[in-house]
């Protein structure tokens, strides 16, 4: 089963015309989501009573695949927006849900997932760094998150996965861009993907009441929403893919016909792929069993890059030109990025590898 979403054709032409410059940082990252939004991208897959388009997780993903066959960027900040809409979606928090959920499908607020060192201290790869300790009835917040996409200069709710001093389970929970002690850095100096709003976070003595809890058990509510954080995440690998294989179809003809094969087998690969992510996310297996999620990740990674250099190939000399090869050139620095997108490759294969061994 693949999934294919058509999104419309201005949105299309736009993309295309922008792609580099919002590799590059050309663009200003303030356009790119309400063109999104605008187009009724971060309503995929969310229930119709609740202000989406219906349908399910699977239409979420294919759309922000459709986002990354255009610009990986573009899809980059979709994913942000869309996994916090996911967040909302599945916290018990009706209130936090019913204050944010319109501004966030709307646009008008910018939605943060800061919870990829929370995906990462729930496969035992690395210690929280937001600590939180208890005032009365509120919580005061210190640490940091590093490196952050989607924190829209005019407006963000983070989501963000905190150890509490005096112990019980780690809280996930919601602070927002005007929270007094947050401070957001200048944008990370990236070497592309340049127009996503990516910058750091320091939080010193932020203090946020109970209402801002999206759960207060990380560990039991992480891996329910673990599925759709990387099967989203997962759709970025899927249209960058694509769309390079299709670029090398386009280029494989006289004196290339070698590749024909390989494109068509690679083709057929991603295919599957597609089809096993989607099958997971429907059935909810990967809620009990993040293994085949993580393997499932880890081939879409390495397909992306068979992909772009099966495209340089079939382009030859002309993908190294300035003009001609400037979209190649951007592809490939957009798969240089799908294998450090957090959890990297060498974070799953690496808790794989202890899952293997505690078995």
């Amino acid at each position: 089963m693949s999934a294919r979403v058509n999104l419309p054709a201005d949105l299309v032409e736009w993309l295309a015309g922008v792609a580099c410059d919002v590799d590059t940082g050309a663009v200003p990252a303030a356009e790119i989501l309400p063109r999104l939004a605008g187009a009724g991208l971060v309503r995929a897959g969310v229930p119709a009573n609740k202000g989406g388009a219906g349908g399910d997780i699977v239409d979420a993903v294919a759309t922000i695949a459709a986002v990354a066959e255009e610009s990986l960027a573009a899809a980059f900040i979709l994913w942000g927006q869309r996994t916090y809409v996911e967040y909302l979606l599945q916290s018990p928090n009706r209130t936090l849900e019913e204050r944010q959920l319109a501004e966030i499908l709307d646009g008008r607020v910018a939605g943060a997932t800061g919870l990829s060192n929370a995906m990462k201290f729930l496969a035992g790869l690395e210690p929280l760094q937001i600590v939180a300790r208890r005032e009365g009835d509120e919580l005061v917040l210190d640490g940091k998150m590093p490196w952050v996409t989607n924190l829209r200069r005019e407006g963000f709710h983070v989501a963000a996965a905190v150890d509490q001093a005096d112990g019980g389970p780690a809280l996930v929970v919601a602070l927002s861009h005007d929270d007094e002690g947050l401070s957001r850095s200048d944008d990370l100096q990236l070497m592309g993907m340049c127009s996503s709003d990516t910058a750091a976070v320091t939080i010193t003595g932020v203090r946020i009441g109970r209402d801002r809890i999206l759960s207060d058990n990380a560990g039991q509510w992480l891996p329910k929403v673990r599925p759709a954080f990387a099967g989203l995440q997962c759709g970025m690998s899927i249209g960058l893919a694509r769309r390079a294989l299709a670029e090398a179809g386009k280029v494989a003809g006289a004196g290339r016909s070698v590749l024909g094969e390989p494109i068509a087998q690679l083709s057929q690969q991603l295919a599957r792929a597609e089809a096993r992510m989607y099958a997971g996310l429907r059935s909810r297996e990967f809620e009990a069993n993040a293994a085949p999620l993580f393997e499932l990740r880890i081939e879409l990674a390495e397909i992306v890059a068979e992909a772009v250099s099966l495209e340089l190939q079939a382009s030859g000399g002309k993908a190294y030109l300035a003009g001609p090869g400037r979209a190649f050139a951007r592809r490939w620095r957009e798969a240089a990025f799908v294998p450090v997108i957090t959890p990297s490759l060498v974070q799953l294969k690496a808790a794989l590898l202890e899952r293997q061994k505690a078995a």
